[in-house]
């Protein structure tokens, strides 16, 4: 029979694997523990199966970067998708919020970040050299940068405009500016003034 100790170090285990979680604290992991514990039939070993089947199946697409069970991954399996346009994301999470929208129809390229000097991360530890090679194998006639409006968002933007320069690809980046629904007042500086350099005509 396991001893007090050891059963609190199991939870607490488990409790400190949780809050590392993004969103998630101590105190919300805790939350989260007591509330599988209660349900274990239901969803707490469900759920550890789960865990398990996706480390063990959910990988990389060895194509454009994002996680599937299939390699090429399904979209980019997809003969409906538009292959001529490429849309360009920083982390998978932005490729699922696209594909959420619901508007775009092409395929995908995720960097795996953006380039920070201040973190240290420079050209080769994205996937900007794959972008460039699958650029120049001639069916891609559109890159969509849609990278994120922050600093080093705008500098990694740049950085593959600069990379594609030297092909015949059309590089456009997504518009950023005022939401749809939005009021000015309740807008940040930043946004407005991307929003005024973005504008078009009426």
């Amino acid at each position: 029979m396991a001893s007090a100790s050891t059963q609190g170090s199991e939870l607490e285990n488990l409790i400190r694997l949780l809050a590392k979680l993004p969103g998630l604290g101590p105190r919300s992991a805790r939350r989260a523990v007591l509330y599988l514990i209660k349900r274990k039939e239901s969803l707490m070993l469900p759920l550890a199966q789960a865990l398990e089947a996706a480390a063990e199946h959910v990988a990389p697409c060895r194509v454009c970067g994002n996680l599937d069970t299939a390699n090429p991954c399904q979209l980019c399996s997809d003969p409906r998708r538009d292959r001529a346009l490429v849309c360009v994301v920083e982390d998978v999470s932005d490729l699922w919020a696209l594909e959420r929208a619901g508007a775009y129809r092409g395929l995908y390229h995720v960097l795996g970040g953006v380039l920070s000097a201040l973190d240290g991360v420079g050209p080769e530890d994205l996937n900007i050299a794959s972008l460039v090679e699958r650029v120049r194998g001639g069916e891609i006639k559109e890159v969509i940068l849609a990278t994120n409006a922050t600093v080093d968002g705008q500098t990694t933007a740049h950085y593959i405009m600069d990379r594609l320069a030297q092909t015949n690809v059309a590089v456009s980046q997504l518009a950023h500016g005022v939401p749809v629904g939005g009021e000015l007042d309740y807008l940040d500086e930043g946004t407005l003034a991307a929003a005024l350099k973005s504008r078009r005509p009426f």
